[in-house]
This record gives C-alpha cells, structure tokens and sequence, in this order.
C-alpha cells in the first residue's frame, strides 16, 4: 500500500482508477423531486489508505475492480480535453451573474431547479431569488459542468472536502459515474495530469464517449452494477 497520504486517482490504461490518499468512499442515490435532484445516502463501503475502482463496467464486486477489464479487453483509451475549464467552457452573461459552461453532463438533473434552469436564472437573475437558485442549481452539478461567476470574475465553488460518491440513478433505472469531490488531481494513463478541479464525474459504465469523463452513456446502455439495495 502506498504511504502517500494526499488524496490522488491514477488512472490505468486499459485498467480501474487507482485512489490513494485515504479518500473516503461512499455512495449517493439520485432522485427528482421539485427542487430538481436531490442525494440521498445510499450503501455504505469498507474505508482503505488505497483502492481500485472499476472502469470498465464489468466487476462482479463493484464498485471495486476484480480484474474483469482483462478478460473482457476493455479499451479505456482517454478521449476528453486535457484544457483548463475556462478555456473550455462558454461564458453566459447574465444580469446580476455570469456562467461557465464546459457541456460536460452528467445528466444527474442538478440544473433544474423550482423556478426553471440555470441558463433561464441566470438570465433573470436581477431577480434575488433567480440569482441565488442560479448559484445553488450550477453550484450541485457534480460533473462541474455548470459554474457560477460573479461579476468580479470570482468563481462560486462548494466548499467540498475530498471524496469519492459511486452514484445511482433509480429514475433512469441506472446506475451512474463516480462523484469526485474536493479538489483530487487526476492523473492519466500516459503519466499527464488533468487540470485539478472541486467537482468531476467519472465513467464507469466503460461506454463513455468522454473518457474518463462520463457522458451519461449509462442511460443509453443500461449500465446497473447489480447491487442497489
């Protein structure tokens, strides 16, 4: 086991995602309700210094790898922009607050709140109660596709303590990425490092167009790793 107590993820070509660090695992369930989405806590996992997580989509004891990824040949070659955020996103000006907006989703519904979308709050946030809906919707997007700006350029981030949330999706009957939170750096398999951020989602499923990122595939293929309780 390694010694190195800061919280990082290696990913392994071809292979799991190697976390180390001591990060605490957890699980977190997506429902819908009229707030947009909220989490409730879902099972709960063994706590090491250092674990493998499945990439694949294949483990019989996910989220945890058990080496399915070599009987199966998967191919986890890396796609997604290694870019910083901000030269990725678009910049939506709204009235009162801006918003940065990378199209990396998730689909875990976060940006719908009671009173419309965050793209629609953000527009009418001269409004008080637009403008703090718009900060909290963009701010719960755990893929950190969506986040708000204020007008002094100051970017609005969740004070966020590192730790891994594995996702499930009952309303699209499926289970979903992996919820990285707290500023982990991610490094590739070919050694390069991903610009660090608060809030990402990982694939799991192994069918993301994005990797290592998810892209809500797991819908489109029914990804379940069997063991929703």
């Amino acid at each position: 086991m390694s010694n190195n107590h800061s919280p990082k993820i290696k990913i392994i070509k071809d292979g799991p995602y190697i976390v180390t660090g001591k990060v605490p695992l957890g699980e977190k369930v997506i429902l819908s309700n009229e707030e947009g989405s909220e989490f409730i806590e879902g099972r709960k996992f063994p706590q090491s210094e250092e674990y493998a997580l499945c990439r694949c989509g294949k483990s019989k004891n996910p989220p945890f790898c058990d080496g399915s990824h070599v009987s199966s040949n998967f191919i986890g070659t890396e796609t997604a922009s290694k870019l910083r955020y901000e030269d990725r996103a678009a910049l939506q000006k709204g009235s009162s607050i801006d918003l940065y907006d990378d199209d990396r989703c998730a689909y875990a519904r976060f940006c719908h709140g009671k009173n419309g979308s965050t793209w629609d709050l953000v527009e009418e946030s001269h409004d008080e109660e637009n403008k703090k809906e718009a900060i909290r919707t963009a701010s719960n997007c755990p893929a950190g596709r969506l986040t708000a700006v204020d007008k002094n350029g100051e970017i609005i981030e969740p004070p966020y303590e590192p730790a891994i949330e594995i996702l499930q999706d009952p309303d699209n009957n499926a289970s979903a990425g992996i919820f990285i939170k707290g500023m982990i750096p991610l490094e590739s398999a070919d050694g390069a490092l991903y610009e660090t951020r608060n809030r990402y989602v990982l694939c799991r499923c192994g069918a993301s167009k994005n990797k290592p990122f998810c892209d809500a595939t797991h819908i489109d293929v029914g990804y379940s790793d069997d063991n929703r309780k």
